[in-house]
């Protein structure tokens, strides 16, 4: 039998067809055409069955999930919001605020030290110097996809991560903030762990530092990043702390 409208179709049908609209139409644009269709894109069937679809759960998930609309976009836009975090553009996207002794400077990982690091992606980091160098990045949220009433009303957590190391040569003192901040700037959270002074002749591993911020105020529409350091030793070239790897990310809330 011919359909001569679409909302002939039994509603598993329609449902079918709007996993394979792009979310955002779905709400600002296919929700406002009837009282059916926004009910059915209401439903948590329907972004179940998108999350199973853009792969974000499988077939046997069984945790329990608060909201699956809130969850299908937080885990769509699951990125690392720090751009150009392991210098492979050199200083793109990262702004110099202290630049000192011989200034920042961008190597290549060894051989050696790409077998031992973590993530065998990374193939460079920036380095310090002498004098105190500081760089830093600003997550503008609404830019990256993450409008005011998702950031507001959800308040998913936000995880930072940054990886350092000194010289095996050279002690050091590596620095890491972070902040979230409101449309004016104004700070809402702040993660600074005091300083870490690396001693001469240390093993040079590569440590990781890292931090959740859960249960921040509303308000929050920006990210602010910055980190670095200076050697202790004061010798010219570049034998401060390395950093690379660097991320910031929102994830989905989860009970």
């Amino acid at each position: 039998m011919a359909v001569g409208n679409i909302n002939e179709l039994p509603e598993n049908i329609l449902l079918e067809l709007f996993t394979h609209v792009p979310a955002r139409q779905l709400l600002v644009n296919c929700r406002l055409v009837c009282s059916l269709w926004r009910d059915l894109i209401d439903l948590v069937t329907l972004w179940k069955r998108k999350c199973l679809r853009e792969g974000f759960i499988t077939e046997d998930w069984d945790q329990p999930v608060a909201d699956w609309k809130i969850f299908y976009f937080l885990r769509s836009l699951h990125r690392n919001l720090l751009h150009n975090p392991c210098a492979e553009e050199g200083f793109e996207f990262w702004s110099l605020d202290v630049n000192g002794g011989d200034e920042w400077k961008v190597e290549d990982l060894s051989k050696d030290q790409r077998k031992e690091f973590p993530n065998d992606k990374v193939k460079k980091y920036f380095v310090t110097s002498y004098y105190t160098c500081l760089k830093s990045q600003v997550v503008d949220l609404k830019a990256e996809g993450y409008w005011e009433e998702l950031m507001d009303n959800t308040r998913p957590d936000i995880e930072v991560k940054d990886w350092f190391a000194a010289r095996p040569d050279c002690g050091s003192k590596y620095q890491l903030c972070v902040q979230l901040l409101s449309s004016a700037h104004a700070p809402l959270g702040t993660f600074q762990p005091d300083p870490a002074t690396i001693q001469q002749k240390s093993d040079a591993k590569w440590r990781e530092v890292s931090h959740t911020f859960s249960n921040y105020p509303p308000g929050v529409r920006y990210i602010w990043f910055q980190h670095g350091g200076v050697d202790t030793h004061y010798w010219a070239g570049w034998y401060g702390p390395r950093v690379t790897n660097s991320s910031i990310t929102i994830r989905p809330p989860l009970p």
